[in-house]
């Protein structure tokens, strides 16, 4: 395999795929150069919506590029992980250049453009037909309701996974009385009823999505795309969590085994985020090697570590007291100006029996109240102890020992267009330099 072209030394990639099962070569070779290289602090980055290796590849490379500067005396290695997860190519990412695919399509009416049909093909293997007739549908936009609802029959039908397979068990951010809250309604409910809220709620939003009054079925098909990208989304989270406790928290436990002194800090982007705090609950017994975790614009519940919701006395977070199992603190940046949290991104957890509309889950209206709001939008919410800091105050005091630790962003995550906001805006020296502070690395 041709190295990869990357801005530190060194630097490991560890692949897995969507039921967490990692590339034994690559983790072997990892494994054997981490002693070798005398690495001391290891940083893990994982990102969160991407389509393929390259661009995962060009995101840790640009984060990573003013670690060493910051850290000149500190014996640094560097990790990304490459799992199959995809975004929309009508998200841009900050000081990232579209793809040439991209940048040459004609402006037609399609839209699925030909960057997210292929998205769709990779992270969705031996689904061709169903994302053939998807295009189909979206293109054409019948006028009757019976093609809305094939449509969401389909969309069911492209992110579903085998019923007993590992991927099942790792929906859930919240848990009442134990039993994990259900599948998200916008999959199973009414396809005409939850396109017209998402179309409101993007109108809402001001995605530059025009809605008429009435909602006349062809209208409907504005929210018809959204509902797409968020079962879309909601598969990413899935798949998050089963990578993160069968594949990396399993790897940096086989790490722990043979170079017990090397430092592990776990950074986390979107649903990167979700997949590191998961991490936490597939390390082995007796493994204290992670040292700090940082979540940038974390993709899952802001309830996830709580021991208790303040709506529900009976539901917990999934996460509930894992962070007790970083040997340091937990680290979540968050940015009132992450739309794709805080308004246009419904959180697709949701708790049985819930019968709450889609346009709530937006949180239109009270993002910042919303049940489900979301980590990168308000930070860790409802666990005791939790302190909180600009990400000017953080860089200049010492940050906690241990514990939640939520630092406003916005400062500087504030750039990029509908529909996802600032989302992916991540790649700054201040957030390299709070990653290195939340590990004492120096």
């Amino acid at each position: 395999m041709t190295e990869p072209a990357v801005s530190v030394s060194p630097y490991w990639e560890l692949t897995f795929d969507a039921d967490g099962d990692v590339d034994g070569r690559e983790r072997d070779r990892w494994l054997q150069e981490v002693r070798r290289r005398k690495v001391r602090d290891l940083i893990v980055f994982t990102h969160g919506w991407n389509s393929d290796r390259s661009a995962a590849t060009r995101l840790f490379s640009q984060f990573f590029a003013p670690v060493p500067e910051l850290a000149p005396a500190a014996r640094l290695g560097y990790v990304g992980v490459v799992w199959p997860s995809m975004r929309f190519s009508d998200e841009p990412i900050p000081d990232f250049p579209r793809t040439a695919a991209a940048a040459l399509a004609p402006a037609g009416p399609s839209p699925l453009d030909k960057d997210t049909r292929h998205a769709l093909l990779e992270v969705f293997p031996g689904r061709a037909t169903v994302v053939e007739q998807i295009t189909r549908l979206l293109d054409q936009q019948p006028d009757d309701e019976a093609s809305l609802e094939e449509f969401g029959r389909l969309v069911r039908l492209l992110v579903e996974v085998r019923p007993q397979g590992p991927q099942t068990s790792f929906a859930a951010d919240t848990l009442a009385e134990g039993v994990p809250e259900s599948d998200p309604e916008m999959l199973f409910g009414d396809t005409s009823a939850v396109c017209g809220e998402f179309a409101r709620a993007l109108a809402g939003a001001g995605s530059g999505a025009t809605v008429a009054g009435t909602f006349a079925l062809p209208r409907l098909w504005d929210g018809a795309l959204e509902l797409l990208r968020q079962a879309t989304y909601y598969a990413m989270k899935r798949r998050a969590g089963t990578v993160g406790e069968r594949g990396l928290g399993p790897a940096i436990g086989r790490l722990a085994a043979v170079a017990p002194e090397v430092r592990v800090h776990l950074v986390g982007h979107s649903f990167g985020g979700r997949l590191v705090s998961f991490a936490l609950r597939g390390l082995p017994p007796g493994v204290h090697t992670v040292k700090s975790v940082t979540l940038l614009q974390g993709a899952f519940s802001h309830y996830a570590f709580a021991a208790r919701l303040p709506h529900d006395p009976r539901a917990s977070g999934v996460l509930d007291g894992q962070y007790h199992r970083i040997d340091g603190p937990l680290v979540c940046c968050y940015s009132h100006f992450d739309s794709a949290l805080g308004t246009v991104y419904p959180l697709a957890s949701r708790m049985a029996g819930d019968d709450r509309s889609v346009v709530a889950d937006f949180g239109i209206g009270r993002a910042l109240g919303a049940q489900w709001g979301a980590m990168g939008h308000d930070g860790v919410q409802a666990v005791p102890g939790t302190r909180s800091f600009t990400l000017a105050e953080a860089l200049r005091t010492r940050l906690p020992l241990s514990g939640c630790v939520n630092v406003d962003a916005a400062s500087v995550v504030c750039r990029g267009g509908a529909p996802a906001g600032a989302h992916s805006d991540i790649c700054h020296r201040e957030l390299a330099q709070l990653v290195l502070a939340a590990g004492r690395v120096r």
